[in-house]
């Protein structure tokens, strides 16, 4: 009994032990790195499919006829968009993306907005302001914004300065 005892503390004790246990550990560190890629890429995917999906029901068909989408390179920015203020339907602003898409963006009261550092209500916002939102997508193919800052329009902009303002600080 005691040679048995003896043989497992040294087998806990041995290099063997802490090889395999941080073999293990190598193991489920890249399970978990290979399991958020897969997520993220599972979410952005379905934001996608159901952008395309709602895309009438969102801002109607397009002269009767479904748009293509077959040219498009990548998915939607499925978090967020980047952009103008086209329309302004309350709680839902549509803003034109960055990459020439409409993007509905779906605002709850408790949705932050900012212009500069000051905080703004949403009824302040206005047709042609340049926005950034972040939020998280819905079944609908819509953002829900969790923040909205309001910037500069990017035309104001010159060599990294905004002409006619004055600095944030």
């Amino acid at each position: 009994m005691k040679k048995i005892h003896e043989k497992i503390i040294n087998f806990f004790e041995s290099k063997i032990l802490v090889g395999i246990l941080y073999g293990i550990g190598i193991v489920i560190v890249l399970a978990l790195v290979f399991l958020a890629g897969i997520s993220t890429g599972f979410h952005k995917a379905s934001f996608g499919r159901n952008w395309g999906e709602n895309y009438e029901r969102n801002f109607g068909p397009r002269n009767g006829m479904r748009p293509d989408f077959s040219g498009m390179k990548d998915f939607p920015n499925a978090h967020g968009a980047i952009g103008k203020i086209i329309k302004i339907e309350l709680p839902t602003i549509i803003v034109q993306d960055k990459d020439q898409t409409e993007k509905i963006i779906f605002t709850k009261e408790d949705t932050k907005i900012q212009k500069k550092r000051d905080t703004v209500k949403l009824t302040d916002l206005a047709m042609n302001d340049f926005i950034v939102v972040i939020g998280s997508p819905n079944s609908q193919g819509q953002i829900e914004a969790k923040f909205i800052r309001v910037m500069p329009a990017p035309e104001l902009l010159n060599n990294g300065n905004i002409q006619n303002e004055k600095p944030l600080l």
